[in-house]
């Protein structure tokens, strides 16, 4: 995903432990994610606050020469600059603290039986 880690890199999004998902501007996700191959098939935009400022919103594509499908969905917070948001890719959620897997603790070698 180069251009989610080219984004992440930049600064333009930071993984928060505390709320499980990204801090950072939806449009930018957005247009990483379309980078990628991502075409979009479905964005939504709510509105629930007296000023009519988007509450939130969710984003689909799907990739049409690998089959795979991405979303994003986030939430405005009031306080905050930076939106929260929660990428999926494939139904795989994208998490921040991913690390080289280990060793399987199933198994002695790490490996299959």
């Amino acid at each position: 995903m180069t251009g989610l880690d080219e984004l992440r890199g930049q600064g333009g999004m930071t993984w928060s432990e505390a709320e499980q998902g990204w801090a950072g501007a939806p449009e930018e996700i957005v247009r990483a994610l379309s980078s990628e191959g991502f075409e979009e098939c479905k964005r939504e935009v709510t509105t629930s606050r007296r000023d009519s400022r988007p509450a939130g919103g969710v984003w689909q594509g799907v990739n049409t020469r690998t089959g795979g499908v991405a979303s994003a969905i986030w939430v405005n917070r009031l306080r905050w600059q930076q939106a929260l948001v929660f990428i999926t890719i494939d139904g795989e959620a994208l998490r921040g603290d991913t690390a080289p897997p280990g060793p399987d603790p199933h198994h002695e070698d790490g490996g299959e039986a």
